[in-house]
Order: structure tokens, then C-alpha cells, then sequence
């Protein structure tokens, strides 16, 4: 059974940045310069500019021409509203997420292992299956146990293995 009246996936907006470049800068400190399901916030400096992208591909008239339709959203914790996470949802692939699939996650490193990527995940396929989704794929690299983990914990069954950049990952399907 999964825990689900922890979080909450709020969309991004102005009064979060402060909490948003502190979520970013902790994944720094810890030497992770990728931050997945972030829609680039790892790549982009300054806040009010990727809000205004992440708002932009939420609408088809407006995405990006190199994107897909993408939900992201922070994920913060009821109790004191801290983000605690960040994931996303691309409605459909385009040929270069066709190998990594319709979602990807991140949680704060000090804030790891009390499962909030799993509700995190539980929460997105319940949006997926309201936008009429019938499956989403994920792609995760073979090492990340914790991940893999996630993934099966909400249904995910592996289906096939990739290399990307020289790194093996599988990639899993969850039926919604």
C-alpha cells in the first residue's frame, strides 16, 4: 500500500523560488549537476525564465518546438510545505525520449529513503490515467537500485535494455 497524504504535487510558481534554488543548490552541493524530472532547472540560471518554459509546455500551442506537453511539479510535504522533490510528466514521445520515457523524478538528497519518490510516482500515474494515459515508460540506469525499486513498488515490470552515453539502463512500463 502506498503512502499517499504526505505530499503534494504543486506546479511551479514565483513564491517557490526561493525554496526551488535552495532544492537546486543542495543537489549541487552534493555534486549532482543533473537534476531528472526537472525540465532543465539543473541547466537554466535564472528562476522566472524556466518557470516561464515549464509554463509554455504545458500548453500544446506553446511548447516548445524540440518538446513534448510536460506536467512538472514540485513535490512538497504537507506538513511544512518543503519541496521535496521534483518530477514530471511528458504526455507523449518524441524520437529522443522515446529511450527514456514519459517521466522523470528527483528527490532532495537529505530527504531521501522515506519514500516520497514512490508516493511522488503514485501521484503521476493517477494524473497520467486522468489524462487518459494507458501506460507510462521509464527508463532507469541499471545501479540505481533505489530507483528500480520505485518503479516496481508502483507496478513497473521491465520490458527492455538500453546504452545511452555509455550507460546501461532498463527501461519499464507501468500499465495505468
Amino acid at each position: 500500500m502506498h503512502r499517499t497524504n504526505i505530499l503534494e504535487l504543486v506546479k511551479p510558481r514565483i513564491e517557490l523560488k526561493e525554496q526551488a534554488l535552495a532544492y537546486r543548490a543542495e543537489h549541487f552541493a552534493c555534486g549532482e549537476r543533473i537534476i531528472n524530472g526537472s525540465e532543465l532547472f539543473d541547466q537554466i540560471d535564472c528562476y522566472e525564465e524556466w518557470m516561464e518554459k515549464v509554463i509554455k509546455n504545458t500548453e500544446r500551442d506553446t511548447v516548445a518546438a524540440d518538446w513534448v506537453l510536460t506536467d512538472t511539479y514540485f513535490a512538497c510535504r504537507k506538513t511544512d510545505q518543503k519541496i521535496v522533490g521534483m518530477i514530471d510528466l511528458r504526455y507523449e514521445l518524441n524520437d529522443f525520449l522515446k529511450d527514456f520515457g514519459n517521466c522523470g523524478y528527483s528527490v532532495r538528497p537529505s530527504e531521501r529513503r522515506k519514500g516520497y519518490a514512490t508516493e511522488m510516482l503514485f501521484h503521476i500515474c493517477n494524473i497520467a490515467r486522468r489524462a487518459g494515459l494507458d501506460k507510462l515508460q521509464l527508463s532507469v540506469e541499471k545501479e540505481n537500485i533505489s530507483s528500480i525499486k520505485t518503479i516496481v513498488q508502483n507496478g513497473g515490470k521491465y520490458e527492455r535494455s538500453i546504452t545511452f552515453n555509455n550507460e546501461e539502463a532498463d527501461i519499464y512500463q507501468i500499465q495505468l
